[in-house]
């Protein structure tokens, strides 16, 4: 009598421990996903006021109505702890902000002015696109933008600020002095009456940042020019890093042997025209400081960089993966493949051809 008696409360003491340690478990995945952002991915922004006298409820509210909190009663508990004052001021919020972020946030105040502008320029695009982003986004027009970028002594006096300029930049042949130094990201200006000059400087000092880990390893076999020009066509060759690096090991193995470059990219820049439909066999055979496919170029890089790359193409341009290929292509689908021989790369296009997945 007495062991089942004892049998019976241990059942019923693991059947509460099992209750409980479900339950704390559940607890922990619901406080995780209430304190999660409500749009992990979003870049969506939101502006809100908090005015002077509003509860934390009223907050609250705000907050869960601007879909910016998945828990009114989580956030008022959780704003409490320390005894933390939420500031009144005007926010600017992201609904990719986590519950604990969007308190320390109101925390410690805003500084969010309503005049600042935000500038994203693009990795992979060239400097007639950024101008156009500095001219939708600024008081000035594409022209003005474009004429400071074109002006020969204020390129000068940029190749006296920053040493990664040189005077290769100042080369007759290359289009536009600045294309390549320009790091993609996006910006901060106090408004719209930023001036070219300020967001071109500003630009050339995020470059600064960037390229001064390999400031020692320039000029062992590359100027920072020849650097930066390799990283541009590995940028629009490549999309992955490790790929990018593939590729490098490719145009090193090729101009070591005297071969042209043999890119694609190259040409479309060299001719000014958008990457939109393939080239005729004249097009790619233009004999142009550019244009790495026509037969001019053996051995030589283009003249200059044909966009504005990425970290990720920069070190691929310093850190080329050592093998023997000598060719490369790519599928529609940006899968690439590497051979070894021009028979074997003509055999590789073919297929991809006949199964559909040619890039037109």
């Amino acid at each position: 009598m007495v062991r089942r008696k004892l049998k019976k409360k241990v059942k019923l003491l693991l059947v509460v421990l099992v209750s409980m340690g479900l339950f704390l478990i559940c607890s922990c995945f619901v406080y995780l996903f209430l304190t999660q952002p409500v749009e992990k991915k979003s870049s969506v922004e939101v502006q809100l006021t908090i005015k002077s006298g509003m509860s934390r409820g009223e907050i609250a509210a705000i907050l869960k109505e601007n879909h910016l909190i998945r828990s009114e009663l989580l956030f008022n508990l959780l704003s409490r702890v320390g005894h933390r004052t939420l500031k009144a001021a005007t926010y600017q919020l992201q609904r990719s902000m986590s519950l604990e972020e969007i308190i320390d946030v109101l925390t410690n105040g805003s500084k969010y002015d309503p005049n600042i502008i935000r500038i994203t320029f693009l990795e992979g695009e060239g400097i007639k696109k950024y101008a156009l982003a500095i001219a939708n986004n600024t008081d000035h027009t594409y022209e003005e933008v474009m004429q400071v970028l074109e002006d020969e002594n204020y390129i000068k006096t940029l190749i006296d600020q920053y040493w990664f300029l040189t005077d290769e930049i100042l080369n007759e042949d290359i289009y536009l002095s600045l294309e390549g130094y320009l790091t993609p990201n996006t910006y901060e200006f106090k408004n719209k009456q930023v001036t070219v000059q300020k967001i071109i400087e500003t630009m050339l000092k995020q470059t600064a940042a960037e390229l001064e880990e390999y400031k020692n390893q320039i000029g062992d076999s590359y100027t920072i020019h020849q650097y930066l020009t390799l990283a541009s066509v590995l940028e629009l060759e490549g999309v992955k890093e490790e790929d990018r690096r593939m590729i490098a090991g490719v145009f090193k193995n090729r101009l070591s042997k005297g071969m042209n470059m043999g890119s694609d990219v190259t040409t479309y820049y060299a001719l000014q025209k958008e990457m939109k439909k393939d080239l005729t066999a004249k097009e790619f055979q233009v004999q142009n400081p550019y244009n790495t496919r026509s037969t001019s170029m053996k051995g030589k890089l283009p003249v200059g960089p044909i966009c504005n790359p990425s970290l990720s193409s920069i070190k691929a341009s310093f850190h080329p993966e050592n093998h023997d290929y000598l060719f490369f292509v790519a599928d529609k689908n940006g899968k690439i493949y590497y051979t070894k021989t021009e028979s074997e790369h003509s055999k590789k296009v073919s297929e991809i051809k006949e199964e559909g997945n040619w890039i037109w």
